[in-house]
């Protein structure tokens, strides 16, 4: 099995198909590397992609010190991927727990960042619901423990911005439920406590966030309300940031509505490829909604 080192001695495991310019994909906490396989058979024609299991989910190695988990170790690995595959630069795609590694990466690797996709982002950043994330995610770690991670998901899996999928692919769902399950307990909670729960607020990274340089596009599914307000946000605060809206769709949307997922992603990289996607025209930025503002005085 191929594996990818980490600067603090752990194994990253990783996939890879296809050839051309690098796209890494970066799961979110309800999957793993499999997560990603509509892309990775979509994408894999035209690019180079590149999936890995998150540490703390086999068959990467499963830390079992909380100093080994974190946002920036989770920024930092996939650097690590990078680095074991010879790759300078990339596209980074993520969602959910992925979707804040890739913009961290963004913003921490601008050089080695062609561009970000940033999915399914944004739970727990206003300072306002933080408290109750906070508290729900401790308790999912602490069911993993005591439950087990097969019979967590069967509720975790039904949650609110998961039941579209459900409602939409039963069988599509029961196979991302199904890797729920085969969750390692203990790697799992050390990431909810170590990554999701302590992660910096978004809301309180606007100043960051405005000087971020390489081009990203925001994914949301109007029904994931976890996101939403989080992901006007980054548009309005990111130079080079462009936002699409999945309708009816939850917090999975790349497995949930894959074609439209990839018709997005496709678009970006087309646009970023050809030096499209610029910032944002200072003339958008207007408090006018029409342009027909009063002068001065």
């Amino acid at each position: 099995m191929p594996y990818a080192p980490t600067d603090d001695g752990y194994r990253l495991y990783y996939e890879e198909a296809g050839t051309g310019v690098p796209i890494v994909f970066v799961h979110e906490f309800g999957g793993d590397h499999r997560s990603w396989e509509p892309q990775m058979r979509h994408f894999s024609r035209w690019y180079r992609c590149i999936t890995y299991a998150a540490r703390g989910f086999p068959p990467s190695d499963v830390p079992i010190e909380s100093a080994h988990y974190g946002q920036a170790r989770a920024a930092d690995d996939i650097v690590a991927v990078l680095d074991a595959l010879g790759v300078d630069k990339a596209y980074v795609v993520g969602n959910s727990m992925g979707g804040f590694a890739a913009l961290h990466f963004a913003l921490r690797e601008p050089h080695r960042c062609i561009g970000a996709v940033v999915a399914g982002c944004g739970y727990g950043a206003d300072p306002a619901r933080n408290p109750t994330f906070r508290a729900e995610s401790a308790v999912v770690a602490h069911a993993f423990e005591t439950e087990g991670s097969e019979a967590l998901s069967k509720w975790y899996g039904v949650g609110p911005a998961r039941v579209q999928f459900q409602a939409k692919d039963p069988r599509g769902h029961a196979e991302h439920v199904g890797i729920l399950a085969e969750h390692h307990p203990l790697g799992a909670a050390l990431t909810m406590r170590n990554v999701q729960i302590p992660r910096p607020l978004l809301f309180e990274m606007t100043e960051q966030l405005s000087r971020c340089e390489p081009p990203i596009l925001i994914i949301a599914g109007d029904e994931d309300n976890g996101v939403l307000e989080a992901d006007l946000m980054l548009k309005r605060t990111i130079p080079r940031a462009g936002l699409a809206i999945l309708p009816r769709t939850g917090h999975v949307s790349n497995i949930e509505e894959p074609a439209l997922f990839n018709l997005f992603v496709e678009r970006f990289l087309l646009g970023v490829s050809n030096d499209a996607w610029s910032p944002r025209d200072p003339r958008a930025m207007s408090p006018s909604m029409t342009g027909a503002v009063a002068e001065p005085g």
